[in-house]
This record gives C-alpha cells, structure tokens and sequence, in this order.
C-alpha cells in the first residue's frame, strides 16, 4: 500500500480521509493496530468471515469447474450403437448358431468312437467319497465331531465309512453312513459303537449337506426315499449290512458273527451311560435326527411347526 499526500490510493474504505490522519494512520499500519483508529474493519476482514462461514473443505464438497469436464463422444460399435457389438453378418450376428455337437456335417464324435462294454451305465453308478476310520478319529479328537451325539451325513458330509484305521480306532458312536465295510463295522462295534447303512436319495442327500436353505425357505421336511435302483435293496435290508431297512430283531445275531470272525469282544451296551444315544436309529422316511417329516423349521421365530390335517399326517406317516 501506498501513503500520498491527500489518500491513502489501492484502498477504498479510506478514500475521503483527510490527509491529517497519515501520520498516525501510517503508525497505527506499522503496529498492525491501525483499523481500530477510525472504527473500521481491517483489510482480509471479509474474505475471514466468508470463511468462517462456509463449510471445511472435504471430498464431499469439492467439485469441478463448469465446462471442465466434457463427455466422452461414444464410438461406433458401442454402448449399443449400430451393429450392437453383435459384428457383421453370419451366424453369430443373427443368432442362428447350429446345436451343441454339430461339426459341420461331417460324423461327429459320438457317432465316430464306438460303444465300450465297460462303460456302459456310468452315469448311474454310485460315487462314494471315503471316509477311513483314521480320519474320524481325528475329527473326534479335534472336537468337530460330538461321539455323544449320532452322527449322520450332516456332520460328516461324506458317505463311506473304508478301510484304515481298524487298529486305532477308539471312539464310542453312533454313525450313519452309505456303505460301510466288515472290517469296519466290526472296529466300530468293537468299542461298543453302532453302525447304520442307508440309502440317499438326491433330494436327502442335498438337503443333508446342506439343511439350512430349506429351513429359511420355510419349506416342510420331505420323506426319505426308499432305495433305486431295487439292486440296492437287498443289501440295505440285511442286517449284516446294517442296513436300515433290516429287521432289528437280526441285529444281535449278526453282530455276534462278525465278532467271532474278526476275534473281538463286545461290550455290553445295554450298561453303558450312553446306551440311550447308541440306540437312537432313524425312521425309514425321517431324514434328520429329531425332525419329523413335514415338520417346518421356522428359523426366524425359532420354532417347529407340525402338520395337523389328516391327509398330511397320512401322507408323511411311514
């Protein structure tokens, strides 16, 4: 800022003054007190009250300068433009793509690789992932797996109860499984376990591995299914199977042959302080322990929910 002789010039709140203020205007500059002289406000003051009252600056209130930002021109062939990224002519643009399998006229694979005996049928065969003796001990002794409660497909998620671990095999249970060998069930009933042998269908097998989608979606628990084909159905009603479709009254017979063909001993289970647990077996048509079917497990009111009709009690009965 400039001093003359008669204003104070690059300023307009002091233009008009007299001139007979310069000298102390000019010190009141210097010691940085001068506005509070002639009752004015000093220079900035504005730009620090416009300041206090607008908001922080933040990524929330920034924005760009209008006009700087333009959009970008679309180019042909895109976002839907002319040929509506489909390309030009043929099959592809006109969606008359030929069927799956077709090699343009000449013998496709199917027909040109002859039939195989040993592979007839393999779309029905049963796959079963195993599941050793080994590895359940070792999930028991983990603690993911409770020997105090049965144990079905829903904690094990596998099928097949195989050979390894005869020898090491501690535990005290009461299991579930899809096929189960000798050795393995005389290892199991060794310790005073009990063994079961049934058939899944598709739909139990689904709703084993996973229960919790059908009981959010409020559906009622559906019967099991009785076993298909019918060249499973002997096995899983001979008790030396364990099948669950045998008679019981077989169960203590056969448990006593295995027993001597495999020169074991078994313990009295009707003393044991879990016998109640050892004894509890499924119901032909129940697929989960506890839960009947047609039973509805509402999740978000936490209870269960029975049918009361006749004809339901009819159709879910076994």
């Amino acid at each position: 800022m400039k001093f003359t002789s008669g204003k104070i010039q690059g300023s307009q709140w002091l233009s008009g003054k007299e001139a007979t203020c310069r000298g102390a205007l000019a010190a009141s500059y210097a010691s940085g007190s001068w506005p509070a002289l002639c009752g004015a406000k000093g220079p900035g003051s504005g730009a620090l009250d416009l300041l206090r009252a607008l908001p922080r600056v933040s990524l929330a209130n920034l924005r760009p300068n209008p006009g700087s930002r333009k959009l970008e021109r679309r180019r042909r062939g895109q976002r839907r433009g002319r040929k509506c990224g489909r390309g030009h002519k043929g099959e592809r643009q006109r969606g008359t793509r030929p069927r799956l399998g077709f090699e343009g006229g000449q013998s496709p694979f199917y027909l040109r690789i002859p039939k195989c005996g040993f592979n007839e049928g393999h779309s029905f065969r049963g796959q079963y992932q195993p599941l050793s003796l080994n590895r359940l001990q070792y999930l028991i002794d983990l603690g993911r797996v409770d020997p105090t409660e049965p144990i079905d497909l829903t904690q094990l998620v596998n099928g097949r109860a195989g050979r390894g671990g005869a020898d090491t095999f501690k535990a005290k249970v009461n299991i579930e499984v899809q096929l189960a060998s000798e050795l393995a069930i005389a290892s199991i009933e060794r310790n005073g376990g009990v063994v079961t042998t049934a058939f899944y269908d598709p739909r139990s097998l689904e709703i084993l591995c996973k229960p919790i989608p059908i009981f959010l979606r409020g559906q009622p628990i559906p019967k099991w299914m009785l076993p298909l084909p019918e060249a499973l159905v002997p096995y899983y009603t001979d008790a030396r199977d364990r099948g669950y479709l045998a008679d019981p009254a077989g169960f203590p017979e056969a448990r006593l042959e295995l027993a001597k063909k495999y020169h074991c001993i078994l313990p009295d289970t009707a003393k044991d302080q879990l016998f109640k647990m050892l004894s509890t077996r499924k119901d032909p048509r129940q697929i989960f322990f506890g839960l009947a079917p047609g039973w509805v497990v509402n999740m978000a009111d936490r209870k269960i929910l029975k049918p009361t009709h006749e004809k339901l009690l009819e159709y879910y009965r076994s």
